[in-house]
C-alpha cells in the first residue's frame, strides 16, 4: 500500500471515530435531558447565552451597515423610436394630378405575364415581378398603424425589387412588416427615403443615388441595365408622393414602369423628361433616384 493510501485510509477512520462521538454525544444529551434536566441545564446553559452573544453581536453590525441601493428590476417601456431623417411628404395613394392621353404599348413591348406562378411585367432589363399595392391580399395589410392600400407604394415598389432580383420570397405584406421593423414606416405619410438604400443593402443589392437629374443620365444608367426606383410627386402618376419602379427603356428611348398602384400606368412607355421633371424636390437619403443594379454583388 502507498504512503497516500495509508494517509487517506487514517483521515477516514478519523472521521468515522469523531461521527461516532458526536453521534454517542447526542444520544447521552438527549437522555440527560429528561433523566436529569439540572445536570442538563447547566451543560447547554453556556452554550445558549454564547449563542445569543453572537446574535446580537451580528444585529448590531448589521445595523451599521449603510443601506445599499439595488437598480430597480422593473421592466421599463421600449423607448419611442426617433429619427434625424427628413419627414416625407404624405404618399397616400391618390389619383394623379394630370390624366394621360397615351395608349398603352402592344404586348410585344410590354405585357403582363406568369413566369414561375409569379405575375411579371415583361420587356424592362429584367421580368419584373408585379404587386399592386390597391388590390387584395396586398391593399387591406397593416403598414405599422396605416395599410398597404393607403401608404405602402415604398414597402411594395421594394417588394417587386427584391421579389425579382434576388432570391427571396418577398411579398408587400413582408416587405411592409422589415421596414417597420427597421424603422422607415413614417406614420400617416408613407415610407422615409432611406428605404431604398438600406433595404438594398440589407439584402445584398448595390443601390446608388443617381446625382445628374437629366433625362440622358436616367436613360443611360437603364440603357447599361440596371433598374431604378423613383420617387415622383404631383403630375401624371400621384398628386402627393408616390414610389415607382424605373424598369428599363424601350427602342424607341422611352421609359418603361412598374407602378405599384396602377397596371395601366405600367403598360405606358414614358418620356424619360416628363420622369425627371415630375420627381420630388426632396433631396433626402438619396431621393429623389435611386439605381439598383441587376447583377450580384462581388463579395
Amino acid at each position: 500500500m502507498s504512503r497516500k493510501s495509508r494517509f487517506h485510509k487514517k483521515i477516514n477512520i478519523i472521521g468515522l471515530l469523531l461521527l461516532a462521538v458526536l453521534c454517542i454525544g447526542g444520544v447521552e444529551l438527549l437522555v440527560c435531558r429528561f433523566a436529569s434536566p439540572q445536570l442538563f441545564d447547566r451543560i447547554t446553559q453556556p452554550v445558549l447565552s454564547f449563542g445569543r452573544q453572537v446574535l446580537d453581536s451580528g444585529k448590531e453590525l448589521i445595523e451599521k451597515i449603510p443601506p445599499i441601493h439595488l437598480p430597480s428590476l422593473k421592466k421599463e417601456e421600449a423607448p419611442e423610436k426617433t429619427t434625424q431623417e427628413e419627414a416625407p411628404a404624405s404618399q397616400l395613394a391618390t389619383d394623379p394630378t394630370l390624366q394621360t392621353t397615351q395608349q398603352e404599348e402592344a404586348p410585344a413591348v410590354t405585357r403582363f405575364a406568369q413566369r414561375k406562378g409569379r405575375e411579371v411585367l415583361t420587356g424592362g432589363n429584367v421580368d419584373m415581378v408585379y404587386f399592386n399595392q390597391a388590390e387584395e391580399p396586398w391593399a387591406s395589410q397593416p403598414y405599422g398603424s396605416d395599410d398597404i392600400g393607403g401608404y405602402g407604394c415604398g414597402p411594395t415598389s421594394m417588394a417587386m425589387i427584391i421579389a425579382t432580383l434576388t432570391d427571396e420570397t418577398m411579398t408587400p405584406t413582408t416587405m411592409a412588416q422589415w421596414a417597420v421593423e427597421h424603422g422607415h414606416w413614417a406614420k400617416g405619410s408613407g415610407s422615409y427615403h432611406s428605404l431604398i438604400q438600406n433595404t438594398g443593402a440589407a439584402f445584398g443589392l448595390t443601390v446608388s443615388p443617381l446625382k445628374n437629374l437629366t433625362a440622358d443620365s436616367l436613360t443611360q444608367a437603364l440603357a447599361s441595365g440596371q433598374v431604378c426606383v423613383a420617387l415622383m410627386r404631383e403630375g401624371h402618376f400621384t398628386s402627393g408622393g408616390h414610389f415607382i419602379v424605373l424598369r428599363g427603356v424601350t427602342l424607341e428611348g422611352k421609359i418603361l414602369v412598374a407602378d405599384p398602384n396602377s397596371r395601366q400606368r405600367s403598360l405606358i412607355a414614358w418620356d424619360p423628361q416628363l420622369i425627371i421633371d415630375e420627381l420630388s424636390h426632396s433631396r433626402s437619403s438619396g431621393a429623389p433616384l435611386w439605381c439598383i443594379s441587376t447583377l450580384p454583388q462581388q463579395n
